[in-house]
């Protein structure tokens, strides 16, 4: 399956699940997932950054980049569930997605999936910008960063700057988490993407993922082993107008969040959320 047809696959229907690959090899020898995974990665990561130093990388490169991205999951054994991708197709206009944040996989498959739509950028990290290769190619495509060091300056950073990109007519995709972590914390996950979206005057995009097929390393986080036994999946919900304070919105996200985590066996941290700021 080349790219035009998974384009295709996404726009013209509300879900996409990868072929059976249970009787793969790499479900059966243990290391071998996450060699073929990390291998081929890597060759795409210093194509890309090589592309983007001389200043070539731009917006469909990054889309065909995020596709190769999915076929090494697939072929390496795993396999993704896509569902609710009618909720993007049904509005034009940019929106804010949020989403909690579980491995480093979700910066790499998201973009495929969503510039098929619309265009889009991340809030995301400075240290990411100044990684060895990959600062090349997170630099190519202008994201919103921030310091997580003082949230005040954050919180001005993402909203001016998240509503100039809204209004230029892109999509702005949020992490609230302070983390990736695979348990998630509706405690730690703050209303910043309601704030921006209410700013800006756009809708709401909830988006659950459970993406521990590529699990947090302990020495290196970035490089945790692969297990292509977990299906990975992302499932989009229906858009939220914004009302008020933003606090019941808040609360829907989190909800949303939740109840799929749990529905696909993740672990979510039972605490009160009463949809206060907590950025």
């Amino acid at each position: 399956m080349n790219i035009e047809k998974f384009t295709q696959i996404l726009t013209s229907g509300n879900s996409y699940i990868s072929p059976d690959t249970r009787l793969f090899p790499s479900r059966m020898i243990p290391w071998l997932a996450s060699f073929i995974y990390y291998s081929l990665i890597t060759c795409v990561i210093v194509r890309d950054s090589f592309i983007a130093r001389i200043g070539k990388y731009n917006r469909k490169r990054w889309k065909q980049s995020s596709f190769q991205i999915i076929k090494i999951i697939e072929y390496a054994g795993g396999k993704l569930s896509l569902s609710g991708l009618n909720y993007i197709s049904e509005h034009n206009e940019p929106v804010v997605f949020v989403s909690n944040h579980m491995s480093m996989l979700d910066t790499f498959i998201i973009p495929c999936i969503i510039l098929s739509f619309k265009e889009l950028t991340f809030v995301v990290k400075e240290e990411l910008l100044e990684y060895p290769v990959w600062r090349s190619v997170m630099k190519a495509v202008k994201p919103i960063s921030v310091s997580r060091h003082n949230p005040r300056e954050d919180l001005y950073k993402v909203l001016s700057e998240g509503e100039k990109c809204i209004k230029n007519g892109y999509s702005v995709f949020i992490f609230p988490q302070a983390t990736r972590s695979s348990v998630f914390d509706p405690g730690s996950f703050n209303s910043l993407g309601v704030k921006l979206a209410k700013r800006a005057g756009t809708i709401v995009i909830p988006v659950a993922l459970k993406t521990d097929f590529q699990e947090n390393g302990r020495l290196i986080k970035d490089m945790g082993p692969v297990d292509p036994h977990k299906t990975i999946y992302v499932e989009f919900g229906k858009p939220l107008k914004v009302e008020g304070n933003g606090s019941k919105t808040h609360g829907i996200v989190v909800d949303f969040i939740s109840t799929n985590l749990k529905k696909w066996g993740g672990t979510v941290k039972e605490v009160h959320v009463t949809g206060s700021d907590k950025f």
